[in-house]
């Protein structure tokens, strides 16, 4: 079989849906088949629309896989220019030219040049449309058939106009959706939104995803806790992209008496709401951790929080299970439909308050055992992978 993905970044970029599309990737080379990888050459989030970074480390690729990346166009009053562009009512025009785009002409280009062999496009992932965009033109004028994993964010389900939700439903979603021939979820709750959302249900395929504990067990507990300056006090630690959205703020906002031990890549808004936060000698910032560091995170932690608003599945929660670790996440998108609260976590309301009211209710002794067990039995990548793989090979 001969695939093309379209993904906003790929690794080294650092992200879920990068991860992902570079392990499904990397399966579908594994049995036998040919991989085209559209992305651009974006390895911080904010070079997808501000001026280029450091080149783009090479990485190994198997040898069925080609990685083809393309510089985002940046330029003066960009973000004005297509905020004007993107409120034509033509979704097609729409889909290429919202401000959070990586605009990428040569990629547009070549989408539709592209004369290689050809049974299958994939992409991914929203609110990125221009990538997607490509994929769906390549698709069509070959005559393939054209495979979406959206990975929606859904919000808090409490507030009827949560700004994730919009942003994530509005048309050009809509559209880009209903243009799909199979469109594959990562939980009941995103299937029922993507049917809600105007595509049959015949082509919603549910998938899921997994985890290799071996990727993320294993560390070193003693010497991270006295790397961080700790004893034998409760830890939380939060892996994310360090922002409002990833509930970063929020989790400082509950104000814990405990150790907070923060880990990832930080976003603009995170870094304005620190210069004032006034108990930053309770926190501990590690930055991009190497595998290695993030063994030793998980296996320094004592509880792990992810009160996101913007996950449409949370894969490092199944991390921190894969290392026994207890969870707490948002009542909103995928995780709160993942975590069974009070089992394998807790579930809260999207408020600070409700963060701080659980770690203080405690009970997680027995917690992150059963989600170590519960990875074991549920979350192996070869299964999830081969969903992919039958549904784009039929």
């Amino acid at each position: 079989m001969h695939v093309a993905h379209f993904v906003q970044r790929y690794p080294p970029a650092l992200g879920g849906s990068e991860s992902y599309f570079e392990r499904l990737t990397n399966h579908l080379a594994g049995q036998g088949d040919t991989v085209t990888v559209f992305t651009t050459t974006a390895v911080e989030l904010g070079e997808l629309w501000g001026k280029p970074g450091h080149p783009t480390p090479e990485v190994a690729t198997p040898e069925k896989v080609r990685v083809r990346r393309y510089c985002p166009l940046f330029f003066p009053a960009r973000r004005y220019v297509l905020k004007a562009l993107s409120l034509l009512p033509i979704r097609p025009v729409q889909a290429l030219t919202l401000p959070c785009n990586p605009i990428c002409p040569a990629m547009w280009r070549d989408a539709g040049n592209f004369t290689e062999p050809l049974d299958a496009v994939h992409a991914t992932a929203f609110p990125y449309t221009f990538p997607i965009a490509c994929g769906l033109r390549l698709a069509r004028k070959r005559k393939v058939p054209f495979f979406l994993t959206p990975f929606l964010h859904l919000g808090d389900p409490a507030d009827p106009h949560d700004r994730t939700r919009k942003q994530y439903t509005r048309p050009v979603m809509r559209w880009l959706l209903q243009q799909a021939d199979g469109v594959f979820v990562q939980t009941e709750g995103e299937r029922r939104a993507v049917i809600g959302l105007g595509v049959p249900e015949s082509r919603v395929i549910l998938q899921g995803l997994g985890v290799d504990p071996a990727e993320c067990t294993g560390g070193d507990r003693g010497a991270a806790r006295a790397k961080w300056g700790v004893g034998d006090e409760l830890v939380i630690g939060h892996l994310a992209n360090l922002s409002a959205e990833k509930g970063t703020v929020d989790l400082l906002r509950a104000n814990l008496p405990n150790r907070v031990v923060l880990a990832g890549p930080t976003m603009p808004n995170f870094e304005r709401f620190w210069q004032t936060y006034p108990h930053q000698d309770r926190v501990t910032r590690l930055g991009v951790l190497t595998d290695g560091e993030k063994r030793d995170f998980f296996a320094g932690i004592d509880v792990f929080a992810l009160p996101s608003r913007t996950d449409s599945f949370g894969l490092v929660l199944l991390e921190a299970w894969a290392n026994a670790k207890p969870v707490i996440v948002y009542r909103a998108g995928g995780p709160a439909e993942l975590v069974r609260d009070g089992v394998d976590g807790r579930v809260v309301d999207c408020t600070p308050n409700a963060i701080r009211d659980a770690v203080t209710r405690g009970g997680f002794a027995a917690m992150g055992a059963t989600g170590r067990e519960r990875v074991e039995r549920e979350f192996a990548w070869g299964p999830r992978l081969e969903i992919v793989r039958r549904a784009m090979s039929r």
